[in-house]
């Protein structure tokens, strides 16, 4: 082969807007790649319940919402199906009716190495692919409770956030190095210093003077966040009240709508998350991982409020025992804790300092690193590709 003939490695990752962040973990590492190997690795993202899958999972992303609101039947659901032996008789009974969509994917997207950030395409990939060839990675995106559907002994390496992760998938027969704990991927954005906190309160109008509360319930706006604005604006709270209410659009009209007794200020999907992080005092969430792994790097002190029963538990629990924050399903301990935080600055900002430890800046480029790795992209490759370009 020429020199001229050399072209980057291609690198497919498979992903679904079903929740849990698998889109930007995804973006998040491919911006990890382009910055650390600029130009020496192509990268493609798929959809493969959107693309791909069969009717009616096809439809996932558009059922997945209106199923997070029904607690009881995610968590029947998730439990059902986390368990490695349920998990083997659901694959192979499925599989006559998949694998002409997932041979199929396969086909359509040549690659030299493919990522999955979704636990659902990990079994019947592996299943598809030949042992080893291309190789197989697979980047967890729950924190700390993760399902049986991440872990399978074919993937090549499994990335996870933390290592209880990485204790849970050893216990399903995992090698020790075939495991590795990185951290969550999460955008440069949130890494690198941008405006400071002043002038980007100056750009919003938020109050200088005040601690600003910082209220989200992730893309879609998901969780009981209106109770809680309610609950924080009839405490009468010496604080701003920032909400985000992503995706839903019918929510912020609502609010929109509403007096509130504090300074509030209401947005939708907003590309600013790191500034209003890095802006705020205080968090309020659900339990989402993303978001909390946000928040650790912001030093945020939390109120998790929220959380998806099975899946989300453990990041509550992580939260809590590390001293990064609180539990507080309730609007009255809720405004227990903030009248709490507010009074007391000095436990504040010892819990910001624990959210700080816990921060991992790293995830996305240990992953591009392990994946240049993977694809042989040395020294002497990449200098070959930067001539070819010349």
């Amino acid at each position: 082969m020429t020199h001229s003939e050399i072209k980057p490695p291609h690198v497919l990752f498979l992903f679904s807007d079903t929740g849990g962040g698998h889109r930007s973990a995804a973006e998040a590492i491919i911006e990890a790649i382009n910055l650390d190997f600029q130009n020496r690795i192509s990268t493609e993202m798929v959809d493969f319940f959107k693309t791909y899958a069969p009717p009616p999972f096809d439809l996932a992303s558009d059922l997945y919402p209106p199923m997070a609101r029904i607690p009881d039947v995610w968590k029947f659901g998730y439990k059902l199906s986390d368990d490695p032996q349920r998990t083997r008789i659901f694959y192979n009974l499925m599989w006559p009716y998949i694998r002409r969509a997932i041979y199929r994917m396969l086909n359509d997207h040549p690659y030299n190495l493919l990522v999955t950030v979704h636990p659902v395409p990990v079994f019947p990939v592996s299943r598809a692919m030949k042992s080893g060839v291309p190789p197989f990675f697979t980047v967890v995106t729950d924190m700390v409770s993760t399902h049986t559907w991440w872990f399978n002994q074919r993937s090549d390496l499994i990335f996870v956030p933390t290592e209880i992760a990485r204790q849970r998938g050893l216990a399903y027969g995992l090698k020790p190095d075939q495991i590795r704990v990185v951290g969550l991927p999460v955008a440069q954005r949130f890494c690198m210093p941008s405006e400071s906190s002043q002038f980007f309160r100056d750009k919003m109008g938020w109050p200088q003077n005040l601690l600003v509360i910082l209220l989200i319930g992730g893309g879609d706006g998901m969780g009981p966040l209106t109770k809680v604005a309610r609950a924080i604006s009839d405490a009468h709270l010496n604080a701003a009240l920032v909400i985000v209410t992503g995706r839903n659009h019918k929510l912020k009209a609502q609010l929109e709508a509403e007096d509130w007794s504090l300074p509030t200020f209401i947005y939708g999907f907003t590309h600013e998350m790191p500034n209003f992080m890095r802006s705020a005092d205080i968090l309020l969430t659900k339990a989402g991982p993303g978001t909390i792994s946000e928040a650790f790097i912001s030093s945020l002190p939390m109120i998790l409020y929220s959380r998806m029963p099975g899946q989300e538990d453990g990041n509550v629990s992580y939260v809590v025992n590390q001293g990064a924050g609180v539990w507080a399903p309730e609007p009255n301990r809720i405004i227990e804790v903030l009248r709490d935080w507010l009074d007391h600055p000095d436990e504040r900002e010892k819990i910001a300092a624990n959210s700080r430890r816990l921060a991992r800046l790293d995830a996305s480029h240990l992953i591009a690193h392990a994946i240049a790795d993977q694809l042989g992209v040395t020294e002497e490759i990449i200098q070959r590709i930067s001539e070819n370009e010349k």
